[in-house]
């Protein structure tokens, strides 16, 4: 049985992709920071490498669910490096993102392989299709609410501190800070949802992700307002939202839309990166080294394996 270290395994998402290891046949490697959270585990402090050296000895690849991710991807990613096996997170914080990128590796390291970001990823690169470029990316999140985890509180304190408070956005071809409130418009989502207010440049990786290998001048992400608004709310997590992600690009007059259904914005980070830990570990890559979701994978066959955690609307 092929042996995968999960990094914050008795977090809210860890213990999702614990149970989706199991399912699928692997034999989940229990880690993180909290020795008392981890009987029979494997301790190991993210300022201590030799710690996670030894966490990593005998796993096939690891997956890191332990935010804030400013803290914990470049220690275990490295670490991963080290030890010569892939290395995959869910972070969807841009900032820890960015670091990961400009790692080099010899094996697969692929952040963002989650809800935010490796999801949006996938379908704008399914989208683009044999197009290769585009003048727009748009990824709207329809959520019937949002009620984060203390992690996602945590991680998004910690990127605030890191942009001074900006809000960001990619245009025309970088990555932008700026002082001015989020805009807002309406997004015509598919139904049942329908037309809904949604706050424009709501940036999450998507705009970390996409550019860095389709050739696109603007990625603009979108959040529905009411969802949006519950990032406010305190409290444990009472019930699991539905979701659709809208994805638009368009070319020119030219414009290719691709849907994504499904529940829960947690659990269902579970199986995209248990696929990808299970597509790399079986050779079914496109690109060595440090990747984006849609840059590692075929995203379209990706993302038909999803089902039925995801349903998508091939456009």
């Amino acid at each position: 049985m092929t042996s995968v270290l999960v990094y914050g395994a008795y977090g809210h998402t860890g213990r999702f992709v614990v149970a989706e290891l199991r399912r699928r046949g692997f034999d989940p490697v229990l880690s993180g920071r909290d020795a008392a959270k981890l009987p029979g585990g494997r301790p190991a402090s993210v300022d201590d490498p030799a710690s996670l050296d030894r966490a990593m000895e005998g796993v096939a690849a690891v997956i890191n669910t332990a935010g804030p991710f400013a803290v914990t991807a470049l220690p275990v990613a490295e670490a991963a490096i080290r030890a010569g096996i892939p290395y995959v997170d869910v972070a969807a914080e841009i900032e820890a993102n960015l670091d990961t990128f400009e790692l080099s590796a010899d094996t697969a390291v692929v952040p963002a392989m989650a809800f935010f970001g490796g999801l949006g990823d996938l379908l704008a690169t399914a989208a683009m299709g044999d197009w290769t470029t585009a003048d727009e990316v748009h990824v709207a999140y329809g959520l019937s609410g949002w009620r984060p985890t203390p992690g996602t509180l945590a991680a998004g304190q910690v990127s605030r501190e890191r942009r001074g408070s900006k809000r960001i956005r990619y245009a025309g071809g970088r990555l932008e800070y700026r002082d001015d409130p989020l805009p807002t418009r309406e997004w015509a989502f598919p139904e049942p949802l329908g037309t809904r207010p949604v706050f424009g440049e709501f940036s999450m990786a998507d705009i970390v992700t996409i550019p860095r290998h389709l050739a696109v001048s603007d990625v603009t992400s979108y959040m529905t307002v009411d969802a949006a608004k519950g990032l406010a709310a305190a409290g444990e997590r009472d019930a699991a939202e539905t979701f659709v992600v809208d994805v638009v690009v368009r070319a020119g007059d030219e414009e290719r839309r691709i849907v994504a259904r499904g529940e829960d914005i947690y659990a269902v980070s579970a199986p995209l990166a248990v696929e990808a830990v299970d597509r790399i570990l079986t050779g079914r890559t496109k690109v060595k080294g440090v990747a984006a979701a849609g840059e590692m994978f075929d995203a379209a066959d990706f993302l038909r394996a999803l089902a039925p955690h995801v349903t998508v609307e091939f456009g």
